[in-house]
């Protein structure tokens, strides 16, 4: 190995540089006493209420239990069908089967844009599809105004996974704000990361929102619950215990006024990715290739690169100390969880050639601009290699 150790995602000096904030907001937390549903709790819903300009947020302790509330909270019923993407992270699919219903694979768009195809999601429609779900990846939102219109068309359900979309708009609206509603990570490595799991519900219907607040609290109704206003402590339907505890609101409170820089500096460090190594003989494809969307304009999570060689490339840069990802290395429909449904490899040819050439690189906004070029000098290098090789 040489040079300086380049990980994946680090988040040390952004916690040097907003220790004040943070320890203000946790120092709330423990003169107040109350750690899990607190007043930092609800202080950081009405704080992303603003910020995405959501009517309603509501805190939960992961990003996956707020798809699963989500679907819930929209109406999934036991066996209903979700037409989701073969090409995410596994929480997309499992919620649904965790909510009660049957995930149902589509392929990817062509574009580059790993979102879920409008086409393919269309051809999917069953008399059981209750709800179509797309995912917003890495750096761009999925093509909303062709899903919506495929969910018009069928009477179904639009709800949005956008665990990694805080902060992407579509024709003005903030990601996850299209339908019924959409979900938030905050894992640590997403663009506004905690110090461990925890998630958000934003919705523009207040039934929606109403539901998900009683799932979240083991189905409880009380204070705002209509009806049942005045029932302090009735469990009105069956919930589990997802509530966000208050130590990461507060550091998520912490962290939300630089969250405008940090997109700008992922924006930039993305950029110099681009432009480095959009000529390098065996990368195939990088974030900029892919045409922009209608109303919509890139925030960017995850530096996705389709390259020549994939793994031993990987290898190569972990050999000199270069953290990777690799996003994502199974496609949904192959997954051993999921053999029930039948899938064989080339039933989503798009999903599954992404899954065996995509490379995520360094991005985080601590990450200085010479460790992105080393990054790409390294990249640079074992390509040069592989063609005297040859």
């Amino acid at each position: 190995m040489t040079g300086q150790t380049i990980p994946f995602f680090t988040q040390a000096a952004t916690f040097d540089a907003e220790w004040d904030g943070i320890r203000r907001h946790l120092n709330d937390v423990i003169d107040n006493g109350k750690f899990s549903h607190g007043a930092k709790v609800a202080e950081l819903e009405r704080a992303l209420e603003l910020w995405t300009g959501a009517r309603h947020v509501a805190a939960v302790n992961s990003g996956t239990d707020a798809l699963v509330l989500l679907l819930r909270a929209a109406g999934l019923r036991p066996g209903d069908e979700v037409i989701v993407p073969a090409y995410s992270f596994i929480a997309t699919a499992t919620s649904v089967v965790l909510a009660g219903g049957v995930p149902v694979f589509a392929d990817i768009e062509e574009s580059g844009g790993y979102g879920l195809d409008p086409a393919a999601a269309d051809a999917r429609v069953t008399p059981r599809t209750r709800m179509v779900m797309p995912v917003h990846l890495f750096d761009r939102p999925a093509d909303l105004r062709g899903l919506a219109e495929v969910a018009r068309r069928h009477g179904l359900t639009l709800v949005e996974d956008s665990a990694e979309a805080i902060g992407m708009r579509v024709d003005g609206a903030h990601a996850g704000l299209r339908g019924a509603g959409g979900a938030l990570s905050f894992f640590p490595a997403k663009t506004l990361g905690a110090i461990g799991d925890a998630g958000a519900v934003l919705t523009d219907d207040d039934a929606v929102a109403e539901t998900v607040r009683m799932l979240r609290h083991h189905g409880r109704g009380g204070r705002t619950l209509g009806d049942f206003a005045g029932i302090a402590n009735a469990t009105v339907v069956p919930g589990r215990n997802s509530k966000m505890d208050d130590v990461q609101a507060a550091v998520l409170l912490g962290k939300l006024g630089r969250l405008d820089a940090d997109i700008a500096r992922r924006a930039e460090l993305s950029a110099r990715y681009d432009a480095r190594l959009r000529d390098v003989p065996g990368v195939r494809r990088t974030p900029g290739d892919a045409p922009p969307r209608p109303g919509t304009g890139r925030v960017v999570y995850v530096h996705l690169v389709e390259v020549d060689d994939r793994d031993a490339l990987a290898a190569h840069l972990a050999a000199r100390g270069i953290g990777t990802e690799v996003y994502y290395p199974r496609p949904l429909h192959l997954q051993p969880c999921f053999a029930y449904l039948g899938h064989r490899a080339g039933d989503f040819p798009r999903a599954e050639a992404a899954c065996a050439a995509a490379l995520a690189l360094p991005l985080y906004p601590d990450l200085p601009d010479e460790h992105a070029d080393r990054v790409c000098d390294e990249i640079e290098r074992f390509y040069a290699g592989r063609r005297r090789v040859r």
